[in-house]
């Protein structure tokens, strides 16, 4: 079987640095494209990527680039895994348009095990339900733009949907002042940003006399390149369509 050619979209960021160097050690994968922003060095420009050299790409860019990439996807109907947070209204509508015509993995948290967390807040949730208290703190580097995490929301809505509630109709964002009591079925959210820490969450029940606390910590962002890669590997040959990380763990 031949290796799967990928290109990395944003290779010259924190993240795709490491995706470049856990692709060109892997024997079933190919790197044939460092794709950077415009003006940076190092790569080529999404615009002078042959799609008929790729068969998958693996995009961490900035949020900005996301309508771009999809453009380019949706043209050439490549499998494209995408873990860039902080998407708009618009880059969504732009995601929901490429997955008509290409396979897209989106997640905000490659980890297996921040896939196994999520699956155990929502046990829990389902089996607590609002009579449980819900705090989702969430630690990163003091570089990471984007508050809270990508993965603290997609956790938030894990818990939400398994006790049958709207995150955005439950969700608080810290507290500052006179806030007045926590409302029934609220679910809070803390961003910290100290130095290089790669990734911690932690998701607080609280109940009565009983408090649950679920957390994963990343110690090597390595851990992120395997399974976005591992996600790029499995997504070539599927059809179009939305996929996640669920989708990958079955």
């Amino acid at each position: 079987m031949s290796a799967i050619r990928v290109a990395i979209i944003g290779a010259n960021g924190r993240m795709g640095q490491q995706l470049c160097d856990v692709a060109q050690s892997s024997p079933s994968l190919t790197l044939v494209a460092r794709v950077v922003a415009p003006g940076e060095s190092g790569g080529i420009q999404l615009a002078q990527l042959d799609p008929h050299d790729v068969d998958v790409c693996v995009d961490f860019s900035h949020r900005g680039a996301v309508a771009e990439v999809a453009e380019w996807i949706t043209r050439h109907r490549k499998p494209w895994v995408l873990g860039t947070t902080g998407l708009s209204a618009f880059d969504e509508q732009a995601l929901a348009h490429a997955a008509n015509q290409a396979p897209v993995f989106l997640s905000s948290n490659f980890s297996i095990g921040v896939a196994l967390l999520a699956d155990l807040c929502a046990r829990a949730a389902k089996v607590l339900g609002t009579d449980a208290d819900v705090e989702i703190v969430e630690t990163h580097h003091h570089g990471k733009r984007d508050a809270p995490s990508g993965t603290a929301l997609s956790l938030g809505h894990a818990v939400a949907s398994a006790r049958g509630q709207d995150l955005s109709n439950v969700r608080r964002d810290g507290r500052v002042g006179q806030v007045g009591e926590r409302p029934q079925g609220e679910i809070g959210f803390h961003a910290v940003r100290l130095a290089d820490i790669v990734g911690e969450h932690e998701v607080h029940f609280g109940w009565g006399s009983e408090r649950l606390t679920l957390k994963h910590d990343a110690r090597d962002r390595k851990v992120f390149a395997q399974g976005a890669l591992k996600a790029g590997e499995w997504l070539v040959g599927q059809p179009a369509g939305r996929y996640g990380m669920a989708d990958l763990l079955r």
